[in-house]
C-alpha cells in the first residue's frame, strides 16, 4: 500500500480524492463460512479500505484536506440471509467511514460512503452461478427485490462516487449514500 500511494503522490504531486473500490464476496451462515474465508474478506473489504486510508490521511493533511469515499454495499445497511461475512465486512466499511469523517472532519478532509445495491457486474455474475441460477433468471429475481425494477450499472455508482468526491459535496461527510434503487427503503 505504501509503495501504491508513494508511487501515485509521485507521478500526481498530490492525492487529493481517494476511492477505495475493493470488495469480494464470500455467502454463507455463520456455520458455513469457514475462517480462511472469514478473514480473507476482512482482509479484502475491510482491512484494504483501512491501510489505504491510513497511507493517505496523512498526506491529506499535509496538503490541507481531501476526500475520501468507500464503497461499502447496501448490504452493510440491512442484513441478508446467507451473507455474514460480507455484510458484516460492508457493514464495518460504514461505520469506519463515520469514524473517519469524525476525526478529520474539522481537518478538511471529507469520509463518505457508497452503498450499492444489485450493480449488473460480473460480481452479479458471480452470485448467480454461486446460486446455481441462471444469470438471466438471477437477474429477474433480484429486479423484484429492487422497488425501481432493475438492476443498477456501474455508472449510476460512479456518478456517485465523482459527487461526494466534488466540491459540490462540500458541506457532506459521513454518510452512507445508498445507490440502490429502493433496496434499503422497504
Amino acid at each position: 500500500m505504501k509503495r501504491m500511494v508513494s508511487t501515485a503522490r509521485e507521478w500526481l504531486g498530490r492525492i487529493d480524492v481517494l476511492f477505495n473500490n475493493a470488495g469480494i464476496l464470500v455467502e454463507g451462515t455463520v456455520e458455513q463460512v469457514s475462517e480462511e474465508a472469514w478473514d480473507r474478506i476482512m482482509d479484502t473489504n475491510v482491512k484494504g479500505v483501512f491501510l489505504m486510508c491510513k497511507e493517505v490521511v496523512p498526506l491529506m493533511l499535509s496538503q490541507g484536506g481531501g476526500a475520501i469515499v468507500n464503497n461499502a454495499s447496501c448490504s452493510g445497511l440491512v442484513g441478508d440471509r446467507n451473507a455474514i461475512a460480507y455484510n458484516t465486512s460492508k457493514g464495518a466499511v460504514v461505520l469506519m467511514t463515520k469514524c473517519l469523517a469524525l476525526d478529520y472532519a474539522q481537518k478538511n478532509i471529507r469520509a463518505n460512503c457508497v452503498c450499492p445495491g444489485e450493480i449488473d457486474t460480473p460480481m452479479f455474475r458471480q452470485e448467480a452461478r454461486a446460486r446455481n441460477k441462471p444469470v438471466e433468471e438471477y437477474r429477474k429475481e433480484l429486479c423484484e427485490c429492487h422497488p425501481i425494477g432493475r438492476l443498477g450499472v456501474p455508472e449510476e455508482v460512479a456518478n456517485a462516487v465523482l459527487f461526494l468526491a466534488s466540491d459540490d459535496a462540500s458541506f457532506i461527510t459521513g454518510t452512507a449514500f445508498s445507490v440502490d434503487g429502493g433496496y434499503t427503503c422497504q
